[in-house]
């Protein structure tokens, strides 16, 4: 254990080390433009609007192509948590369509889980590390973490839709005490494929007696719309 946990601090300082080094980059191709060259974000967007059999309506930032998915796999799997901020930026016009101007009641960002060993080589979770730099650009806006994925929940990529379903059933665990209070409820993920990840983390809520209302996302690499 002791081994485990030094070798997730020396991955928390290699990433860190990397925010320092390289702090003014384009998120998708690296030129020197913060957050984003000129060319890169005119490829960004414009949102859609994948459709989801059975699952919640979702609005995503853009198709997961081109500068968008660059600047996502940096973030995601190469360490640069200083992106967070730069994609949140993309994602902020889509939490305002979703939700409307600022009010008064809370709108409660709910991240969907990574598997515990993904989160601990990446130095934390990704996808809520993006909802707090999301819900920093608005007063009306928190976070909370009530799900989780169980340990034997196995990486989705290769799976087909079939697959994604039966590798996520029974294994969205909700912790009460973490649950969002009053107010409207969007789930977020990075990627939204087949849908069946944002389906499980709705369904678990829902038995929790949460309901949601929609999702929002970054990227959609869903073939259907």
């Amino acid at each position: 254990m002791g081994a485990m946990l030094a070798l997730v601090d020396v991955r928390g300082l290699g990433a860190a080390l990397v925010d320092l080094v390289l702090p003014g980059e384009c998120a998708g191709c690296g030129v020197d433009r913060r957050p984003w060259c000129g060319a890169c974000l005119a490829q960004v967007g414009p949102p859609t609007r994948p459709w989801l059999p059975g699952g919640p309506e979702v609005l995503a930032a853009g198709r997961y192509a081109g500068p968008l998915r660059a600047a996502l796999l940096r973030y995601k799997e190469r360490g640069r948590r200083d992106l967070a901020g730069a994609l949140a930026g993309l994602l902020a016009p889509v939490l305002d369509e979703v939700a409307g101007p600022a009010q008064e009641s809370t709108i409660w960002l709910v991240p969907a889980p990574s598997r515990p060993a993904a989160a601990r080589e990446r130095g934390g979770d990704h996808v809520a590390r993006l909802c707090r730099a999301l819900g920093a650009r608005r007063a009306d806006v928190r976070v909370a973490r009530p799900l989780r994925l169980a340990r034997r929940t196995r990486d989705s990529v290769g799976l087909d839709a079939a697959q994604r379903a039966a590798n996520l059933a029974g294994r969205v665990r909700v912790r009460r005490g973490d649950l969002p209070g009053a107010g409207r409820v969007l789930l977020v993920d990075d990627v939204v494929t087949t849908g069946a990840t944002l389906r499980a983390c709705r369904d678990a809520l829902a038995h929790a007696g949460v309901p949601v209302a929609s999702a929002i996302v970054l990227c959609d690499a869903a073939r259907d719309h």
